[in-house]
């Protein structure tokens, strides 16, 4: 398994507006402090030579999946260099991502090496965001001359928005819709109406002792 780092160029935009904002003073309703977004790519090649991919190559491709937590807001996509394409083996990779409530991506990021023949390359994009440089307070004992907002500005909201977005990447480009899908619409309703909520359950009988030993 191989991991990547790379910084979006929405990184390299925050680092720039941060060298201007707080040593000239903020006058605008623009936050200096933005959200940083860093994309870290994790790799695994599974073989898939007979066209499907074999039961244990299954049982490795789960078991990494697994230990990364899969979750939702990690991007999966399949790399697959074979001329004419494992159908049979992206099917089944498809079914295993689909199980986990998650959708492949069509946008395949780069990878480090050739995949080896054979084989297909299971891709998991997972991003993270956070404010660089807050909490900022070094304005706070400074005369204000210019009437610009204070160096901590937007650092409470912009990182509680970092902290919270599923996917960090709508921060840089919002997402895109592929059509009016009434079951996602629906989704929220349903688990409103059929989970149990927290706490309908009966209280359990709990035996205590008190401090002399005996049982209550």
């Amino acid at each position: 398994m191989k991991k990547i780092a790379t910084w979006t160029a929405l990184a390299l935009a925050t680092t720039l507006a941060g060298c201007t904002g707080a040593a000239n003073g903020n006058r605008g309703l623009e936050s200096v402090h933005q959200p940083v977004v860093r994309n870290t790519i994790y790799q695994f090649d599974v073989a898939a030579g007979s066209g499907d991919i074999a039961p244990s190559e299954q049982g490795r491709l789960q078991g990494w999946l697994d230990a990364l937590g899969v979750r939702y807001g990690d991007r999966i996509a399949i790399e697959d260099p074979s001329v004419y394409g494992a159908s049979e083996a992206q099917a089944t990779v498809r079914a295993m991502v689909e199980r986990r409530g998650l959708l492949l991506s069509n946008d395949v990021p780069v990878t480090t090496g050739a995949v080896p023949p054979g084989s297909i390359r299971v891709i998991v994009t997972r991003a993270t965001a956070h404010v660089p440089g807050c909490p900022d307070w070094s304005s706070k004992s400074a005369i204000n001359f210019t009437n610009a907002t204070s160096s901590n500005y937007g650092c409470a909201t912009n990182s509680n928005l970092a902290s919270m977005v599923a996917d960090p990447n709508d921060l840089i480009k919002g997402s895109t819709s592929t059509g009016n899908d009434p079951n996602a619409a629906t989704r929220a309703i349903k688990t409103y109406r059929e989970r149990p909520q927290t706490g309908a359950g009966e209280l359990k009988a709990q035996q205590t002792t008190n401090s002399s030993g005996g049982s209550q």
